[in-house]
């Protein structure tokens, strides 16, 4: 079992509390890479969609890669919090599982800017894994990790598969089936693919009887 980080504060807490030019700097981001790639922003583009001075960047964000990893952290922080929200009153650890694969899936689908923040810009750069930011993406996959222990203890997943590994799978799973529709730009038949990464999955590790 991996080490259970602590909960990243609530992004609508930092929010609320953040001086409203950093607000305004972040929405301005957000607006950019809408249509644009990362790389081809530049932090007067920003600064001018954002309406402040270009130097509060980097009073705020030391850079405009610090800036892209405030902004992703955000999505992440509503994205864990939304999941424990609808994982609450769910019976079972299958269920549990069928409902982190649709809501995430549902996620990557509805905001393409945090989609693609998330599976294209970031991951090139090795200082994301040692990043705050990649902390809350640990939480949310530890998350999927206490779910498949929990089966395996009510018997209901194969336990001479390492919980780790089932783990890595449905992470890899998700994200495969996702990034071709963020790249192309095209729709995800959201119940469709949910339905049939778990039909696959599940004939690999449910118990048989």
């Amino acid at each position: 079992m991996e080490k259970k980080l602590p909960i990243a504060p609530s992004s609508k807490s930092v929010r609320l509390t953040a001086p409203p030019s950093r607000v305004k700097i972040a929405r301005a981001l957000k607006v950019l890479l809408q249509n644009k790639d990362f790389n081809s922003i530049t932090t007067a583009e920003i600064s001018r969609v954002a309406g402040v001075n270009e130097a509060l960047i980097y009073r705020h964000f030391t850079d405009k890669r610090g800036l892209l990893h405030a902004v992703l952290a955000d999505y992440l922080n509503d994205f864990v919090s939304s999941l424990k929200f609808d994982l609450k009153g769910i019976k079972g650890a299958v269920n549990k599982i069928r409902k982190f694969v649709w809501a995430s899936i549902h996620y990557y689908n509805d905001d393409r800017v945090f989609s693609k923040i998330q599976l294209l810009e970031v991951r090139n750069f090795p200082g994301y894994f040692e990043s705050e930011t990649y902390q809350i993406v640990r939480q949310y996959a530890g998350l999927l990790l206490d779910i498949i222990s929990e089966g395996i203890e009510e018997g209901c997943l194969r336990a001479d598969i390492e919980a780790v590994n089932i783990r890595q799978f449905i992470l890899g799973a998700i994200e495969h089936y996702c990034l071709p529709a963020i790249i192309f730009g095209y729709d995800i038949d959201n119940d469709r693919v949910a339905d049939s990464l778990c039909e696959v999955l599940f004939d690999g590790i449910i118990l048989k009887n």
